[in-house]
């Protein structure tokens, strides 16, 4: 909802631009002063209610002079209402926004709207009016509560995203230290390899040469034998 202290500035508010109907600018002074003739025993008038539901906007002219735009008490008609979706479907185009999904410009366009609906409302039944406000503000606190804990949960992903993050980062590096372990270890197994087919190399070259020692050793061995036996015969 517009406060009177909002909407400050040298030019004052571009009525075009805002789909909530007002009154034509007047004096703060004039306003103000008004206000304190009628004192607070004075019977409470539909400008008063008006008031209470739209609070005037407050702006300097270009002038300097501080002016006021009270929402304005006259009651509308049905082509007030056509022309209201109108002007809505008009500004929605020219400030270009978004159909779906969340769009602040969207959102205070019709937020707009629904404050000049109350208005008409309150103009023929006040009630009716503050009853509507009533549940507009019930709707915004809800909204802003949905609002904290879409943000809250916005928030919570993203330390979760962090610490999923940084686990994956510490990870990283132990998964880059078991690596290099591998790596080393890898290393290591073939020097293994090679030293084990040396020693293999070395002791199958060292049995082949045994072996071929033994069998010219039994040879030489066999050889003597016979030439003894053939001697022992001749000795007889």
């Amino acid at each position: 909802r517009e406060t009177m202290d909002s909407k400050q500035n040298s030019s004052g508010p571009d009525q075009d631009k805002s789909l909530v109907k007002r009154s034509d600018p007047e004096p703060f002074q004039d306003v103000a002063g008004k206000l304190k003739s009628k004192g607070s025993v004075a019977k409470t008038s539909i400008e008063d209610v008006i008031d209470a539901v739209l609070p005037p906007r407050v702006f300097l002219d270009a002038k300097g002079r501080k002016m006021m735009m009270r929402a304005s008490p006259l009651k509308a008609s049905r082509e007030d209402v056509i022309k209201l979706q109108i002007k809505l479907d008009t500004l929605l185009q020219e400030r270009q926004a978004r159909e779906s999904g969340i769009c602040p410009v969207r959102e205070e366009l019709y937020a707009q709207c629904f404050d000049e609906l109350i208005r008409q409302v309150t103009v023929e039944c006040p009630e009716r009016g503050l009853l509507l406000v009533r549940i507009k503000d019930e709707i915004a606190m809800t909204l802003a509560a949905y609002q904290t804990l879409y943000e809250g949960s916005i928030n919570f992903g993203m330390r979760k995203a962090l610490k999923v993050e940084q686990g994956k980062s510490e990870l990283e590096e132990k998964l880059g230290a078991l690596e290099e372990r591998r790596k080393k270890l890898l290393t290591r197994l073939d020097q293994e390899r090679t030293r084990t087919d040396l020693l293999e190399k070395r002791i199958a070259e060292k049995k082949v040469a045994e072996e071929k020692k033994m069998q010219s050793e039994k040879e030489f061995l066999s050889f003597q034998a016979k030439h003894l036996e053939n001697f022992l015969k001749t000795l007889k």
